[in-house]
């Protein structure tokens, strides 16, 4: 007999695989075994970096004719909008919530020499410039210093100004009407070719996934997590409370069956983890919300990228939250109901000011200039960061996923789903 394993058992085992390797190789000192984890790590999420840009490029141009035949376009974008800030709205007051109870600076074990400024910083005024795209694909390079004082550029995309880009294409090539039609044409097939090597791409995630997650196994271990030990915790209870609690309650209060989303969206979520990157997981995000979950490709296409920029209740919502608390715990500095206002503000909308940036460092020190807390508290936390960043980057991914369905289904655009007349309105806190 025959036995042939689902796509997602394929993940978990290569998952386990990837822990166990690491375990070795940490624990032996195995160099080479380390370095080929990174090696195959890296080129995997390499090959999806790859891909993004011209599959969001040729997606939301696509989708933007594909919403010609759609007559609740603005309601869809009003609606995931507002789910974006309701999600948002929830997370952040959890990461409140856990802050104040616990109260992770005051047990803190690190030192305060540690404490530095970022090399990086947020700024409201990054949300302007990330709209306005410096060259037609968004991209900007970077030059530092390497190894030896070598001088290394680097090239990187900013994928807001990506969507923007393909926004005014799409909108241009549908006003012009038969002339942009040939256009249209083309990024259709264009589209057509990058979601087939897209699919060949995630036919490595099995060994993808376990090779990244064996080389952070080796390269941070659990060791640092000592002296942040109740920071840790307070993180990773709130990142938990939203995934299985928060987002399966609000999948249900909309008709639709937790189990089903979990199942469809988590090789995105563990992606996500291993990845510590929204936007390399971006080509599989899509993959599950619309293949997987039904939703259709001209509203997917333009939910996705956009919620792969600005939709993240882990990295912009928990995670500030509780760190501004922690720097405020710390330096035993009060905060007053109007510094819990700006912090709730500054989640709900701050993640759109830093899109196109990286790392949640940005987001931290946007949040901690916001309030006239010290920067150089966020250089207290870098040391376990990435261990935090892989929980963080799961259930951004997660909530990418969440509301494109929720939306989708109740404008009854998934099959065999009636559509809701109204609007979900805000909860009320208090």
């Amino acid at each position: 007999m025959r036995f042939r394993f689902s796509f997602g058992a394929q993940v978990f085992v290569g998952m386990g695989v990837g822990l166990l390797l690491g375990l070795f190789a940490r624990s032996h000192a195995a160099t080479g075994l380390a370095e080929g984890l990174r090696i195959v790590g890296e080129s995997f999420v390499q090959l999806l970096k790859v891909l993004v840009v011209p599959l969001v490029f040729t997606a939301i141009v696509a989708s933007i004719a594909a919403l010609r035949d759609l007559n609740n376009a603005a309601r869809l974008v009003a609606a995931t909008f507002l789910w974006f800030a309701i999600t948002a709205l929830i997370a952040v007051s959890i990461g409140l919530a856990l802050g104040t109870w616990l109260q992770p600076g005051l047990h803190a074990g690190v030192a305060a020499g540690s404490a530095v400024r970022p090399d990086t910083a947020g700024s409201w005024l990054d949300f302007l410039r990330g709209l306005i795209p410096a060259n037609i694909l968004g991209l900007s390079a970077t030059t530092s210093a390497g190894d030896g004082g070598a001088l290394k550029t680097g090239l990187s995309f900013n994928i807001l100004q990506i969507i923007v880009m393909a926004v005014a294409i799409g909108v241009a090539a549908v006003r012009i009407g038969d002339k942009g039609e040939s256009v249209l044409s083309f990024n259709a097939s264009a589209l057509a070719i990058f979601r087939r090597i897209l699919s060949w791409v995630i036919r490595l995630t099995p060994i993808g996934s376990g090779a990244l997650l064996g080389n952070a196994i080796v390269r941070y271990g659990w060791q640092s997590l000592s002296a942040l030990g109740s920071f840790a915790l307070a993180v990773y209870i709130g990142l938990g409370l939203v995934l299985f609690v928060v987002y399966p309650l609000l999948l249900l209060a909309n008709g639709l069956s937790p189990r089903r989303f979990f199942a469809a969206a988590w090789p995105a979520i563990q992606l996500g983890f291993v990845s510590r990157s929204s936007i390399a997981t971006l080509p599989v995000t899509e993959d599950v919300v619309e293949r997987r979950l039904g939703v259709p490709r001209a509203y997917s296409a333009f939910a996705v990228p956009f919620a792969a920029t600005t939709k993240m209740d882990g990295c912009a919502a928990i995670y500030p939250a509780i760190s501004a608390l922690f720097v405020a715990q710390y330096y035993g500095l009060p905060l007053h109901v109007g510094d819990y206002v700006l912090i709730v503000l500054v989640s709900v909308l701050g993640s759109a000011a830093t899109a196109g940036l990286t790392g949640a460092v940005v987001m931290l020190t946007l949040t901690l200039s916001t309030l006239g807390l010290p920067l150089e508290g966020a250089g207290l936390l870098l040391a376990i960061d990435p261990i935090l960043d892989m929980g963080r980057t799961a259930i951004n991914v997660a909530g990418q996923a969440l509301v494109p369905t929720i939306v989708a289904h109740r404008a009854g655009l998934i099959a065999d789903t009636p559509p809701v007349d109204r609007l979900p309105d805000v909860p009320q806190t208090g």
